[in-house]
């Protein structure tokens, strides 16, 4: 009975929050990453995303600690050589020469559905990464709040990873 109270206290929370923050400026909430991969081809394309997952990898940690977004932007911007680095190191690994740049600006992006998950077209503070020239297609996730998305651009096998749910099962497998 214990669980079932504390369970349905997180839920009002959640949909009280959701109601509150669903009214303005949900865009502004969100921190975006975006890889960009050098061109198009196959090859290109392939590296962006080993380079995205090692880029993951490192950020996800970084980003679950941060209490707000704007924690998140100053955390990423202190990373900027790091995650440079791992970018660099995946490349190199791959026998491309060119290399990654980093940077956290706000851009204008498109609206993007992904299963139940939708980011209304508007201005959004980002973590951009381009691979070389950057021309190329690019792929995308929510680095705060904290969840990512790993699969292809089709939105096909998409896996949501947030800390909340991450939280929320913890606490039912005591």
């Amino acid at each position: 009975m214990k669980k079932f109270c504390i369970v349905f206290g997180l839920l009002i929370i959640i949909i009280v929050t959701a109601a509150v923050t669903a009214g303005g400026a949900a865009e502004t909430e969100y921190l975006r990453m975006h890889v960009r991969a050098n061109s198009d081809s196959q090859a290109d394309q392939a590296v962006k995303y080993e380079v995205k997952d090692a880029i993951v990898d490192y950020l996800m940690p970084v980003a679950a600690s941060c209490e707000s977004k704007e924690e998140a932007m100053a955390a990423l911007e202190k990373a900027i050589p790091q995650i440079e680095e791992v970018a660099d190191k995946v490349l190199a690994e791959n026998g491309f020469s060119y290399t990654a740049r980093a940077e956290v600006r706000r851009e204008e992006f498109p609206t993007r559905v992904y299963e139940d998950v939708t980011l209304e077209a508007g201005m959004y503070d980002a973590l951009i990464v381009e691979l070389g020239t950057g021309e190329g297609a690019n792929w995308w996730c929510v680095l705060y709040p904290p969840m990512c998305f790993s699969g292809e651009a089709t939105g096909e096998n998409i896996v949501f990873r947030s800390r909340i749910a991450e939280i929320i099962r913890s606490f039912f497998a005591d």
